[in-house]
């Protein structure tokens, strides 16, 4: 009996017939770790979708009680914030919205990676499964990242129509929407500050992360120009040294304010050449550092 005619070279099949064992796959690496990362990016999309109103009320409830208490109750009260009377505290209003976006962009990020990895990384283990993925390690953080930045734009989003709304009568926040600025700088700012989550979430063991919040984020938080602009804080001084002015540039929350601001309202901010390459600047700074202790995590 004759064996049946093989043309062709080992590995290679005729037009229409099923692929052998040996058949070499003609995917690339770099191919397959895309379609990794969009696997990966699916799934947290796909348990941000059946966890849609946790998260909407999660990235509500501060901004919502500073805006309520700042713009609501201490006006009707008569308990003025940035001077007394409607234009005064309309000024705040305006000052204080854009801030609020900022500081929710941030918490977005940091929680949607920060706590996450605690758990991750501690008794539920979960993180064994991701970089378990037929992809580098490294482009598992940069999902989760990514993840973390598109919860934080859609922060932004829930949190500005709200926030401007929620006043006394009397009182506006006067926005100006500046687009070129929202649609460059918003996902820049989220991808910043989701580093800034993995930079933490990766450096605090999961029974310290209480620390985290007491130590790092209250700071941040704090002075990092929510509550007012960059520009004003010129009056506080030692010896004619605008020593808080220039403290807080090390703050990455008090460039992203500044850029809130420019993009949502005509109030005085920080210079735009100044913001725009400083938050960048921390972006790669975080996503260098928090690349290299996630590494290490999963190594270890």
């Amino acid at each position: 009996m004759t064996a049946p005619a093989t043309s062709r070279a080992s590995g290679q099949v005729r037009d229409g017939a099923a692929p052998s064992i040996g058949t070499v796959p003609t995917r690339s690496v770099a191919v397959a770790s895309w379609i990794a990362l969009g696997a990966l990016l699916l799934r947290d999309l796909v348990v941000l979708r059946k966890h849609l109103w946790e998260f909407v009320v999660r990235t509500l409830i501060q901004p919502f009680l500073l805006c309520f208490v700042f713009l609501y109750v201490f006006p009707k009260i008569g308990q003025g914030i940035g001077g007394h009377g409607s234009v005064e505290e309309s000024a705040f209003a305006t000052i204080l919205v854009p801030g609020v976006v900022g500081i929710s962009v941030m918490f977005q990020g940091v929680q949607s990676i920060a706590l996450n990895m605690a758990q991750e990384f501690g008794f539920t283990r979960e993180i064994e499964d991701r970089v378990q993925a037929p992809c580098p390690i490294w482009l598992v953080a940069i999902a989760k990242v990514l993840s973390g930045a598109v919860q934080g734009i859609l922060s932004a989003i829930i949190v500005l129509p709200i926030a401007s709304v929620v006043h006394a009568p009397g009182v506006h926040a006067h926005l100006t929407l500046h687009w070129w600025l929202i649609v460059t700088f918003v996902p820049l700012a989220a991808v910043a500050m989701a580093g800034l989550g993995l930079v933490l979430g990766t450096s605090f063991e999961p029974r310290n992360i209480g620390l985290m919040f007491g130590f790092i984020i209250l700071p941040i938080t704090f002075l990092g120009g929510t509550y007012y602009g960059w520009t004003r804080l010129a009056p506080v001084t030692i010896g004619g040294w605008h020593w808080l002015q220039t403290i807080v540039l090390i703050n990455p929350l008090i460039y992203v304010n500044e850029g809130m601001r420019a993009a949502f309202t005509s109030a005085p901010h920080m210079h735009l050449y100044v913001i725009y390459p400083v938050v960048i600047g921390f972006a790669v700074v975080f996503l260098s550092v928090g690349l290299r202790n996630f590494r290490r995590r999963v190594l270890s």
